[in-house]
């Protein structure tokens, strides 16, 4: 049940969307963005009204504007309480407002409070922020628009202001309200760029100069903004270290982050091979399941979709069967309330995976609300098993009005686990899913559109179940009459093809930084290997050209998480700390959890009396008709059962293979190589026993027609094989045996 989140007037009508204009300045991995929306109040009286929108959790909000009719109005940023007192103030006396501010619970929604827009006219909002783009596993570069900002369910008796006030809404373009779309995207490397992909149609590449390291793309006219808008950016050379020197503000006070040169490193440490062909065989692997309510919604607006549950239970088949034995496991099921399968983690064999393989089948969204606290809570109370590493694995839509504590309580026990988590569907909350990974030195993963969960799942259990290069130092050597000052976090943990984003300032004064150079070595421990891994950088420190201040903003950005991290935890001191992300927000001009942007237009108009109001609009999607109610959700998964779709053969192969790694020779598994079980035994060698052959053959189909999905069945052909092996022990294998499942 959802509401508009575009502007409402006093007669609960949307002020009408005309126009939304994006710009997208991508540097290498980083990304400065600029979003416009039009809107025109067609009321006979003045207005109040409040737009919500979302956010990327890495992002900083670093310019907000507003021109009604001619007059342009540039906020400026403040301590959040003094801002508020100035919005409420302005509209008492007939001033036009605008209140922009950060939400108190999730980094990734913010909302504009826009007073006193006059009958008949126009307002152009525009805000600005830079953002880290994120690595996937193709190893391209992806930037989301977001048009969904899911409903955040809050558990009983928590009270989020903020938050609470964002309950059940909508992004603009999300409304059926007539409106336009563009977006241009100016893209520039160090790397020549290879190609630019999206799930939404494009205009051809157009490349600026010779050597392809600039170019330009834009959205095809005419599109809907009823999907994220995701764009994918590839490189040439994608892992070679780089760094980006950006020189400070010269009218800034010396000495201060904006006065002085600040850099950004982007490392992708080298691996042994060794590394990268070793499987673990011991873990405890805890699988904890979004079961709420929202989960039934479909993954996407398209033709075909699959219901997020069901996505997430085929997902969670795959997990189990690709398990080494020896390991342990249990998986917990949560909205409202939660449970386990087990009192505590098992070991993984055929009797304990045949337990739970019918369970995960008939798991439905049928539990409520999404209260995740409760069941992490659980998990971390249980005593961890001697020798095998603790390895959390969270599916959920991400739809939490208590994100922060819940990354508190993930940080408090990061080091007793690793926390890996996935982001399903449209909406999900980047500061849940991503917060939880990093505070848990894991891996965050977003499914979105028509993307296969199982690939992305299965690239986090590859990091799980390989060395990762842990106890990370960072060492730096600078010229004479220099420091460096880390502005981001420490470097926990890396895994194979795992990118490191790292801002420090540049302090002192040197004569020529064209000729001066600086190397930042960083250096970590592969346990299992007993060896060291070193990453080195060197680079000069001349500044990079037309940078615009995006790094500067996104170290700023850094320091300020770490500071309110820092608040959150501490006892005393925490007005301390309070005061210096204020000091270093106002000075930044980038948001913060304690300052806000506030913009005052001086002019005639009649101030709004009353509450906000705000609109249902319904029919907005599937996802959106669906609360987290386990009474709508069992009535929506009865409507829905008796549609049947084409079984996938990749994944009844893969609920057949036992957790030994073999396959038995039945007929459902003849079923999956389309023929009959006469047919399949008809042409096995005499002294090859049936499961042998049955394995065999199920190796050669996956070789032969499922290459393309070769990531997803990874590890269950490396427990075939291993099987096979044991299966002959000292009996010389065929040469119809050797696989080669790398």
């Amino acid at each position: 049940k959802m509401v508009n989140c575009g502007l409402v007037t006093s007669k609960n009508e949307p002020v009408p969307l005309k126009s939304i204009e994006v710009n997208l300045q991508a540097q290498g991995h980083v990304a400065t963005v600029s979003s416009t929306l039009q809107y025109v109040n067609e009321e006979q009286g003045s207005v109040e009204a409040l737009f919500v929108f979302p956010m990327p959790a890495e992002a900083a909000l670093c310019h907000f504007s507003a021109k009604i009719a001619d007059q342009e109005v540039v906020a400026e940023v403040q301590e959040k309480e003094k801002a508020r007192e100035l919005y409420d103030d302005s509209l008492s006396s007939g001033e036009q407002a605008f209140l922009l501010e950060e939400s108190e619970e999730s980094v990734d929604v913010f909302r504009l409070s826009v007073g006193c827009l006059p009958p008949g006219q126009s307002a152009a909002v525009t805000f600005v922020y830079v953002t880290e783009l994120s690595v996937q596993a193709d190893h391209s570069l992806r930037f989301c628009l977001p048009v969904v900002l899911n409903p955040r369910y809050s558990p009983p008796g928590t009270k989020h202001k903020l938050l609470n006030s964002c309950q059940n809404v909508i992004t603009p373009g999300s409304a059926q309200i007539p409106y336009s779309l563009s977006l241009t995207a100016h893209l520039s490397s160090p790397n020549p760029i290879a190609k630019v992909e999206s799930k939404c149609p494009l205009k051809p590449v157009e490349f600026l100069n010779a050597d392809h390291t600039q170019a330009k793309v834009s959205l095809c006219a005419g599109h809907k903004f009823d999907r994220d808008v995701e764009l994918f950016l590839y490189y040439q050379n994608t892992h070679q270290p780089t760094a980006i020197v950006e020189a400070g503000v010269p009218t800034a006070q010396p000495g201060s982050l904006m006065g002085d040169s600040v850099v950004m490193l982007s490392l992708y440490p080298e691996f042994p091979e060794a590394v990268t062909s070793m499987v673990s065989s011991c873990g405890e692997f805890v699988f904890v399941m979004d079961r709420s309510g929202s989960m039934s919604c479909e993954m996407h607006n398209g033709l075909n979709a699959e219901e997020r549950i069901k996505s997430a239970r085929n997902t969670l088949l795959l997990l189990l069967k690709s398990l080494p034995m020896g390991c342990y496991f249990n998986i917990y099921g949560f909205g409202s309330h939660y449970e386990s399968f087990f009192p505590k983690s098992v070991e993984y064999s055929q009797e304990t995976m045949d337990q739970v393989v019918q369970r995960v089948k008939q798991m439905q969204a049928d539990m409520g609300g999404t209260e995740i606290l409760q069941p992490l809570k659980h998990i971390y109370s249980q005593p961890c098993i001697p020798n095998h590493p603790r390895q959390v694995f969270i599916f959920t839509d991400g739809e939490v009005g208590n994100t922060k504590d819940v990354l508190q309580l993930v940080r408090s026990n990061a080091d007793s686990h690793r926390c890996f988590s996935f982001g399903i569907g449209e909406g999900a909350s980047t500061a849940l899913i991503t917060g939880m990974a990093q505070e848990g030195s894991g891996h965050a993963q977003f499914i979105t559109g028509a993307d296969r969960m199982q690939s992305k799942v299965m690239q986090s259990l590859r990091y799980a179940l390989q060395p990762a290069v842990t106890d990370i130092a960072e060492v730096w050597s600078v010229p004479e009459g220099m420091s460096v000052t880390l502005l981001s976090p420490p470097v926990k943990v890396l895994f194979n093809g795992q990118r490191a984003l790292i801002y420090a300032q540049l302090k002192g004064k040197v004569r020529d930084f064209k000729m001066l150079f600086i190397t930042a070595l960083l250096v970590g421990w592969i346990a299992l290997l007993y060896q060291h891994v070193t990453n080195t950088l060197s680079f000069s420190l001349n500044p990079a050209e037309n940078t615009g201040l995006t790094i500067h903003r996104l170290a700023a950005r850094s320091r300020i998480r770490s500071l309110e991290q820092e608040q959150q935890a501490e006892g005393d001191g925490k007005e301390e700390l309070r005061a210096r992300v204020v000091e270093l927000s106002v000075q930044a001009g980038v948001s913060s959890s304690h300052t806000a942007f506030i913009a005052i237009h001086k002019g005639s108009g009649e101030a709004v009396k009353g509450p906000l109001l705000k609109r249902r609009l319904p029919g907005f999607c599937q996802c959106s008709s669906h609360s987290d109610s386990s009474t709508e959700s069992l009535l929506f998964c009865a409507l829905t059962a008796h549609t049947h779709k084409p079984s996938d053969p990749l994944l009844q192969l893969i609920s057949l293979q036992e957790a030994s790694g073999c396959w038995k020779m039945e007929s459902t598994l003849a079923q999956v190589f389309g023929k009959t079980i006469e047919e399949v035994t008809k042409q096995m060698p005499a002294e090859v026993e049936p499961g042998i052959w049955a394995t065999v053959l199920a190796l050669i189909w996956l070789h032969g027609f499922k290459m393309d999905a070769h990531d997803e069945w990874q590890f269950l052909a490396i427990k075939a094989v291993s099987w096979i092996r044991s299966s002959w022990f000292l009996k010389p294998l065929p040469s119809i045996f050797l696989f080669d499942v790398s």
